[in-house]
């Protein structure tokens, strides 16, 4: 990848985050959480803010078995 390009982070219904590049439409069933920067900039905000890997989904399930 280019060294240069910017990139935003992306989050799903479920949850889950993705880097896209800012340049490039983003994808249907994402939205721009609001964070740009380099890639590794990106990748250390995802890191801090995305904790727990499970989909949404999959947590209010096992949430609601355990109740």
């Amino acid at each position: 990848m280019d060294e240069n390009t910017r990139y935003q982070v992306l989050r799903n219904d479920e949850e889950q985050y993705s880097l896209w590049p800012v340049d490039i439409e983003v994808p249907a069933g994402w939205q721009p959480v609001g964070k740009e920067g380099t890639e590794a900039e990106c990748s250390a905000y995802v890191d801090e803010v995305w904790t727990d890997m499970r989909p949404k989904s999959l947590r209010e399930r096992m949430e609601n078995a355990g109740a």
